[in-house]
């Protein structure tokens, strides 16, 4: 358990006071690689300085491909999203919140072409009670599309590892096992031995003849 003279405790306390004090909003990057046929998250997050201020978002979705120009495939505009004709039209969907700092889109069924630059444009105007105040962001995705899902190095490896530490570990039983088995049936056959030596003794002679014992 943590006390209060420990890093712990006092780091703890400060995630709490950042929690209660600031904006629960975090500008998380975007993933850049995709697979095949599965469907993709294009991550767009603008934080409003102070959410209690009223404001009017406006989102713009750009692409370019590795060699064509910039076009426009989705924008957030009067509080509803549109789509326009692009090559993703009818493969996006709007996926930004409420508050309108997750301004993401999905794609859908992601094809290789679709690897290239995607641009999120936020413009946000801020409406103070005297002035109104105009900011802009600007987010940057640059997407891979690869036909098969490549495996990691490392947990390859890990897994490898962990094959060849079982087959030693297996190895080493079955030595013991053999070995065990070897220094009972050797303690056995000289008891054996022993025994039928006493048994062979006259009996008059027994008495001053005791029977060996393997010391084990």
């Amino acid at each position: 358990m943590a006390t209060w003279r420990s890093p712990v405790y006092w780091g703890l306390l400060l995630l709490m006071w950042v929690g209660v004090c600031s904006s629960v909003c975090v500008e998380v990057p975007s993933e850049t690689e995709a697979v095949q046929g599965n469907n993709m998250t294009l991550l767009c997050i603008s934080c409003m300085q102070r959410e209690e201020v009223y404001a009017i978002t406006n989102v713009e979705w750009y692409y370019q491909p590795l060699d064509g120009n910039r076009s426009l495939i989705f924008e957030y505009t009067e509080g509803k999203p549109r789509e326009v004709t692009s090559p993703f039209k009818g493969r996006l969907q709007w996926n930004g919140s409420k508050d309108m700092q997750d301004v993401s889109l999905v794609l859908h069924n992601v094809t290789v072409a679709d690897s290239g630059q995607f641009f999120c444009n936020v413009n946000r105007t801020l409406h103070f009670e005297a002035h109104q105040h105009s900011t802009a962001s600007h987010v940057k995705i640059e997407l891979t599309v690869k036909r098969i899902k490549g495996h990691d190095f490392t947990s390859k490896l890990s897994e490898i590892m962990m094959y060849i530490l079982l087959a030693f570990l297996t190895l080493w039983l079955l030595v013991e096992i053999v070995y065990c088995y070897r220094k009972i049936s050797k303690a056995e056959e000289v008891t054996q031995e022993s025994v039928t030596d006493y048994l062979a003794i006259p009996s008059e002679n027994k008495e001053s003849c005791p029977v060996p014992v393997e010391e084990q």
